[in-house]
């Protein structure tokens, strides 16, 4: 795992792509920014994965983040055609962090979950309140997506040991 001094937590979605950005302190993961990227559901499927993936470069070429974070797809038999949707867009993302050096790290929902909760199966609810309690923010943050994104960059900050300071409150990079 790489360490980083800004991250990119990332939740792929073709109709919203949720972004957040976190810093690192001696006090903690703080908010840089966070947002959405949509696509123009009138748009042809290449024309939207296009969009995602202007809107993710302008992000990095604008904050320039070390790393990115991304949930990893998975595939419901209820739902199959939504990960393959997921999967075009995650793709889309993965050359412009690519194409721009960034380093990557994966992570599944169940990873997010347990970190941030200590239950794999948490509900949408209990992770909100985790992202609320760890960012030491004043209320919940909205949309989903912009929450679920700010919830993968916060398992990076805690997975790759990005909270670890180094002497005299010197980040150890």
């Amino acid at each position: 795992m790489t360490t980083a001094s800004l991250l990119l937590g990332v939740d792929p979605g073709l109709n919203r792509t949720g972004y957040g950005l976190l810093a690192r302190s001696p006090g903690g993961p703080v908010i840089r920014e966070g947002g959405v990227i949509r696509s123009t559901a009138s748009l042809s499927l290449a024309e939207r994965v296009h969009e995602i993936a202007s809107g993710l470069a302008e992000v990095i070429a604008e904050h320039r983040p070390d790393v990115l974070a991304i949930e990893q797809v998975f595939s419901s038999s209820d739902y199959p055609k939504t990960a393959v949707l997921m999967a075009h867009a995650r793709g889309a993302l993965l050359h412009v962090a690519i194409e721009h050096g960034l380093a990557i790290a994966h992570y599944t929902p169940r990873q997010i979950k347990k970190l941030l909760t200590g239950s794999g199966k948490a509900t949408k609810e209990q992770v909100q309140l985790a992202i609320q309690r760890e960012l030491r923010l004043d209320r919940i943050l909205e949309p989903n997506d912009v929450a679920d994104a700010f919830a993968i960059a916060l398992c990076h900050y805690h997975t790759a040991g990005l909270a670890a300071w180094g002497k005299d409150g010197v980040p150890a990079l």
